[in-house]
């Protein structure tokens, strides 16, 4: 429902910073957590932990999307044989 109503202005937004070639500081950070793996005996050791990295979920959805949008044209246009 929340995507109804926001989509128009995400497209503005989107389609603004592309033409400008503007990347907002919030789309390059995340949060990258350390967690520890059960069973392990020595929790010194790094391979004892898994990153876990949380991305903006906003990114995520605007990446799906261009991705879709290449892939179209690589396919329209036959750029991969």
């Amino acid at each position: 429902m929340v995507a109804l109503v926001i989509v128009k202005d995400l497209a503005e937004i989107t389609s603004y910073c592309f033409a400008n070639r503007i990347i907002p500081k919030s789309f390059k950070e995340s949060i990258t957590v350390a967690l520890r793996k059960e069973k392990k005996k020595n929790y010194s050791l790094l391979n004892s932990y898994r990153l876990i990295t949380f991305e903006n979920t906003l990114v995520k959805v605007l990446e799906k999307h261009v991705a879709n949008i290449m892939l179209k044209a690589v396919k329209e246009h036959r750029l991969l044989l």
